[in-house]
């Protein structure tokens, strides 16, 4: 799980992304400032599976295995896997959260 420092808690989607290495998987909970189409905020805990192509098969498949359990231990419904680091910009997440409305 990515655990990031407190003078980084208002990051963007890009600068997570930066924090994430290439080659292994990671688990992230990130918390991101949603503005509806009609002005609404909220603020959804998306949980987000960082499965990179070309990790170590044994990490894949520790990190899968685990994923579910934690997930609904967290009662997480927002859950977004990514098999790049790239994949995740503000308007790939946007697109995800927009299935939730």
């Amino acid at each position: 799980m990515v655990v990031l420092e407190d003078e980084l808690q208002n990051i963007s989607p890009e600068e997570l992304k930066l924090e994430l290495p290439e080659r292994q998987p990671r688990f992230v909970v990130y918390s991101y400032k949603y503005v509806h189409d009609d002005g609404r905020v909220s603020y959804p805990l998306c949980f987000i599976f960082s499965s990179p192509v070309g990790c170590k098969p044994e990490q894949q498949m520790m990190y899968a295995g685990s994923k579910n359990r934690l997930v609904q231990t967290a009662e997480l419904t927002k859950v977004f896997e990514i098999r790049t680091t790239d994949d995740l910009t503000e308007t790939w997440l946007k697109e995800k959260l927009a299935f939730f409305r």
